[in-house]
């Protein structure tokens, strides 16, 4: 028998529709608009993008007006993007997710999320928080020491990119050492397939959310494991990218998401990702409506090895060298680890330079490829990601 995170998760749909528009109409008084009769009205109401967003920090520092409050913490994501976070129960709704994946008291979860900057740590600490598990703050790097680590502490739960989780029970491998971890919660990247049949076939289930730096949690998988369901405190829309127009049921679109969150009011939030509404109910019982999960980026912003890559970093990058005349960053996959490389149009051949560059430009580290000028396709296309998700 399914045991529920709470009752509202089996809530009927016009419940839960009922208590969200109540929920949003605070939000909206909150962030100076009118309310609404029902969640259909949220269309008529402008989306906010991470750029725009971005514009409004750099103006009005560091929320951009937004009335936030109740925060213990302030991050900073690629943009630069600054998103408040809080201490309370549960403050991103990640307790959500970690309790379908099985995770509870008793359960000592080795969080491999970055605490730096970033909030990715401190999501998934909090939500092991409310289900009454113990977390080892691990962080990244430093495999052999993860993997000492673990072994010492009885890691019983695994929190990270879908990747790094190989690493460790890789190095585990090397090292003679055995790990107890049976259940994984990762999300910050696509989790393929044969990936999460090879942890399967190491005794380990693994379960991946949606979330992001300025939602939290939106998304997650139970063990039905067929498609994604809402989180019960946000409002997705699929709408087609570029606008804020809603698209037909089932069709491929932009998400957009509202929180409910009275700390932090996002109304209308632009992801950047795409994906699409799934018809009926979960299997396992949970009535909210379901999504396939990340399919792609409405734009070319790409993310790899856990980071975005934006094409204005990759323009950056192009500014940087005044002899790089164009630039093309082409995501792919070596068996379960993502690859960046970096083509560069130059006709003086420094990779050492330019790898620097890329690393501290880009944020991450790849391999370079220095091309003749003219080789580069003229097609507007900066950002590649060939990597194939079925």
């Amino acid at each position: 028998m399914t045991i529920f995170f709470d009752e509202l998760e089996t809530r009927s749909q016009d419940a839960r529709e009922a208590a969200q528009l109540q929920a949003l109409n605070a939000q909206l008084q909150r962030n100076g608009y009118d309310p609404v009769t029902d969640l259909g009205g949220l269309a008529a109401l402008p989306v906010l993008r991470k750029s725009e967003l971005a514009a409004r920090q750099a103006e009005n520092p560091p929320f951009g007006g937004l009335p936030v409050s109740g925060f213990a913490h302030v991050f900073q994501s690629p943009g630069p993007i600054y998103e408040p976070g809080g201490v309370g129960h549960d403050w991103w709704r990640m307790g959500r997710f970690l309790h379908a994946c099985g995770i509870g008291a008793g359960d000592v979860v080795q969080n491999c999320f970055g605490y730096h900057l970033t909030p990715a740590g401190m999501i998934f600490e909090n939500g092991a928080r409310a289900v009454g598990a113990t977390v080892l703050p691990a962080g990244t790097g430093q495999t052999e020491l993860q993997v000492q680590a673990a072994q010492a502490v009885g890691t019983t739960a695994y929190a990270g990119t879908p990747d790094y989780l190989k690493l460790i029970l890789d190095k585990a491998g090397e090292m003679g050492v055995a790990l107890k971890i049976t259940k994984a919660a990762v999300g910050g990247g696509a989790l393929f397939p044969s990936l999460r049949q090879e942890y399967a076939d190491r005794g380990i289930t693994c379960m991946q959310c949606y979330a992001t730096a300025d939602l939290g949690h939106v998304a997650y998988e139970s063990p039905a494991m067929e498609g994604m369901i809402l989180d019960e405190h946000v409002i997705v829309e699929i709408v087609t990218p570029g606008t804020g127009t809603p698209v037909r049921p089932g069709d491929v679109g932009e998400l957009v998401v509202t929180t409910l969150n009275p700390d932090y009011p996002l109304i209308r939030f632009a992801t950047g990702d795409l994906s699409a509404v799934m018809p009926g109910r979960s299997p396992c019982g949970r009535t909210n409506t379901r999504i396939r999960g990340w399919m792609g980026r409405a734009d070319q912003t790409t993310k790899i090895k856990g980071m975005f890559v934006r094409p204005e970093q990759v323009a950056a990058l192009v500014a940087k060298h005044g002899e790089i005349s164009r630039a093309r960053v082409i995501a792919t996959r070596d068996g379960e680890m993502d690859v960046m490389t970096v083509q560069l149009e130059s006709d003086a051949p420094a990779v050492e330079d330019y790898a620097k560059s890329v690393a501290e430009v880009l944020k991450l580290k790849g391999q370079i490829e220095v091309v003749a000028k003219g080789t580069l396709p003229n097609d507007g296309k900066v950002i590649d990601d060939q990597r194939v998700y079925e």
